[in-house]
């Protein structure tokens, strides 16, 4: 029974996703934007949705299953507070220059802020390069849980299976209806795995003699699953992962939908509920995969969450439960690809092969090939990708937090140049490449030299370090340029 229950809810996403198309306009702002229609309880859902991805609801249970509930530290609680602080400062300002002048994408803001095509192109290029392992998570995710719900390695059905569903359910209704039928699924889709998630963690700690017996069964036989080593590669590592959620400020696919939203008071909800919504979903993710020890010895082929699920509900609740962590996965993964397709469509073939004449139904098309083409090579890449679920998303994140410094100062500071933003771009990259390169020589988590500190707490300073030195040495007349007179 679980693959038909499954099977429902992925018919019922597709359902909701191709009613969308009935309110489709015909245009591009309305396919990419929903014409900027989307009101607080919407917004609040979508933002959150396409924030978890598999990285929170498989990575995070899978990571806490091999060290513990301290997996909670690292990231959970500093996505509470700094995703707010990054929406209420970022996004209301994109909203309102996006608003103003017709803002698509983050490369548009990019572009007309310092005057230079060639910008706009390397910030392309990088974004698109770091999406890859970002879209990875979700599609890899899809297939390790389908493999696991069909009856495991041994019998089920294989990976690719599930990897190709995910991204074929997912092609079809942001293909069709765009922002407007995104959003509404995402909607829908962060309910979902709200409640089943909780419904999970009931479910399974019920069976594990409730949260405290579990803890103390866990105190009491893995007490060295949480080790970290040393006090000071303890201290390296935290600090390095309080780091990661500032990636949010600089997620193309959020920045989309911060241009969605309706009117500048749609963002309230987001900031008042997000810290609630984070605790809802990170808590039994983690606690889940920790007391998963009590049940399965490591090493664990397979997602241990969802290994969980099959063994401690019943078929019909355990195909419920199961939609959850695919309404997780595809909630993400429709608005990346949705970002990466108005990326091409606005910033390289409008913009570059066009020159800003492409007709509104042309722009559409361009957006859904590029996506086409994108989700193969990410569904090839799914079939041969070795790295756990939490590496690929710690790698992400990683690469779009050094891209931040840029991002806040094309808002917010006006001595920043054309030369700065690309030092800027060009060392977080540089160094990303640097760091992932030393990493395929380790076994196990990496960080730099062993010490505990993570590529993320040496990228970002190190990309503010080149935006504020490379702007204060040249020239601002041209950066001075584009809306920022009018914006200040």
């Amino acid at each position: 029974m679980v693959l038909p229950v499954l099977a429902a809810y992925l018919a019922l996403v597709l359902g909701v996703g191709l009613f969308g198309h009935r309110l489709f306009r015909g245009t591009g702002e309305d396919y990419f934007l929903a014409s900027r229609s989307i009101g607080s309880f919407v917004l609040v859902m979508t933002l959150f949705g396409t924030n978890m991805t598999a990285f929170t609801i498989l990575g995070a249970s899978g990571e806490a299953y091999s060290r513990g509930v301290i997996v909670f530290a690292l990231m959970g609680s500093s996505t509470a507070i700094v995703v707010p602080f990054l929406i209420y400062y970022l996004g209301v300002r994109s909203w309102q220059l996006g608003k103003r002048h017709g803002y698509v994408t983050q490369i548009q803001l990019v572009r007309h802020r310092y005057g230079s095509d060639l910008l706009g192109v390397l910030l392309f290029v990088v974004v698109v390069a770091l999406m890859l392992p970002y879209l990875l998570i979700g599609v890899k995710g899809g297939g390790d849980a389908l493999a696991v719900l069909s009856g495991g390695p041994d019998g089920g059905l294989p990976s690719w299976v599930g990897s190709l569903a995910v991204c074929a359910v997912t092609y079809v209704y942001v293909s069709y209806g765009g922002m407007r039928s995104t959003s509404w699924v995402n909607a829908l889709q962060t309910s979902v795995f709200l409640l089943f998630g909780v419904a999970a963690y009931f479910a399974v700690m019920s069976e594990s003699g409730g949260l405290e017996g579990a803890m103390e069964q866990l105190r009491a036989e893995h007490a060295g699953m949480a080790d970290f080593g040393s006090d000071r590669f303890a201290l390296f590592q935290m600090g390095s992962f309080l780091l990661l959620p500032l990636c949010t400020g600089a997620f193309p696919h959020l920045y989309g939908h911060w241009l969605s939203a309706r009117s500048a008071r749609s963002f309230r909800l987001a900031i008042v509920a997000y810290p609630l919504l984070v605790a809802a979903i990170w808590f039994p993710s983690v606690v889940l995969g920790a007391a998963g020890r009590l049940q399965f010895d490591p090493p664990l082929d397979g997602p241990i969450l969802v290994q969980l699920i099959v063994a401690n509900t019943g078929e019909i609740l355990a195909g419920c439960l199961a939609a959850g962590v695919f309404a997780a996965i595809m909630s993400s993964l429709d608005s990346q690809i949705l970002a990466l397709g108005a990326m091409f469509t606005q910033d390289i073939v409008r913009h570059h092969g066009f020159h800003g004449t492409l007709r509104e139904e042309r722009q559409v098309w361009f957006g859904r090939l590029f996506v086409l083409a994108f989700l193969a090579l990410t569904f090839l890449c799914s079939l041969v990708a070795s790295q756990s679920i939490f590496a690929l998303g710690t790698w992400a994140l990683t690469g779009f937090a050094g891209l931040l410094p840029m991002f806040a100062a094309t808002l917010f500071w006006r001595r920043a140049t054309t030369v700065g933003a690309a030092a800027s771009i060009l060392t977080a990259a540089g160094l990303w490449v640097w760091f992932f390169w030393d990493s395929l020589s380790f076994a196990g988590p990496y960080s730099i030299g062993g010490s505990g500190l993570m590529p993320v707490a040496v990228i970002v300073p190190a990309a503010t370090a080149s935006l504020v030195i490379f702007s204060l040495y040249t020239r601002t007349d041209r950066a001075a340029g584009g809306w920022w007179s009018a914006a200040s």
